[in-house]
C-alpha cells in the first residue's frame, strides 16, 4: 500500500497563496493518474484537479485557473499550488494515488 503523507496547508488571508506537497512511499514515475481532493465541513469529498504520466492536467471548474497541480518524478512527489484564494476553499485537501489516501492538510482562508 502506498504511503501519502500531504503538507503544505495552513492559514491564509483571501487573495493569498498555498503550495500543498504529498510524498508518496514509492516511485510515482509510472503512475498513470494522481489527483488531489478536499472536503469542507458538512461536504461530501470533492475533486479537485489530477495530473497523468505525460503531464497532462485537469481541474474541477470551481478552481481552474487558480489551481495548478505538478508532479517531480524524482522526488516521488505531487503539488497543488493555489493562488488566489477564496474562504470557499477552505477544506482539509487529500491527495489520492493508486487507491490510496493521505491524512489530509488543512487549508483555512480568511475573508
Amino acid at each position: 500500500q502506498v504511503q501519502l503523507v500531504e503538507s503544505g496547508g495552513g492559514l491564509v488571508q483571501a487573495g493569498g497563496s498555498l503550495r500543498l506537497s504529498c510524498a508518496a512511499s514509492v516511485s510515482i514515475r509510472s503512475i498513470n493518474v494522481m489527483h488531489w481532493y478536499r472536503q469542507a465541513p458538512g461536504n461530501q469529498r470533492e475533486w479537485v484537479a489530477g495530473i497523468t504520466k505525460g503531464g497532462g492536467t485537469l481541474y474541477a471548474d470551481s478552481v481552474k485557473g487558480r489551481f495548478t497541480i505538478s508532479r517531480d518524478n524524482a522526488r516521488n512527489t505531487m503539488y497543488l499550488q493555489m493562488n488566489s484564494l477564496k474562504p470557499e476553499d477552505t477544506a482539509v485537501y487529500y491527495c489520492y494515488i493508486v487507491n490510496s489516501w493521505g491524512l489530509g492538510t488543512q487549508v483555512t482562508v480568511s475573508s
